[in-house]
């Protein structure tokens, strides 16, 4: 198990990174705007986009989110009716 002054070395090699290519994107961009080539800065945020939706439409969020949090059921329909629910009464 990695200590936790690794796991702050790596966040902080993380996010380095990650500004790193908001710097170069940045500077492209104004690069591109500078010379003014629209045309393909328009090509690229279009790929960019297209990129971005692709890897959010292959995400698969719905398994995450109940792997986390055990299944309830749902006892809205006896607690309005002033039902006990089934599920909390096991006799014994």
């Amino acid at each position: 198990m990695p200590s936790t002054s690794s796991l702050a070395r790596e966040q902080r090699r993380r996010k380095a990174i990650t500004i790193a290519w908001l710097a170069i994107l940045t500077a492209v961009t104004v690069f591109l705007l500078y010379k003014e080539m629209i045309a393909l800065l328009y090509i690229l945020a279009t790929l960019g986009v297209t990129a971005l939706l692709a890897i959010v439409g292959k995400a698969d969020l719905a398994r995450d989110e109940t792997s986390l949090e055990p299944q309830r059921i749902d006892d809205s329909a006896a607690i309005g009716s002033g039902i006990s629910s089934v599920a909390g009464n096991k006799k014994r």
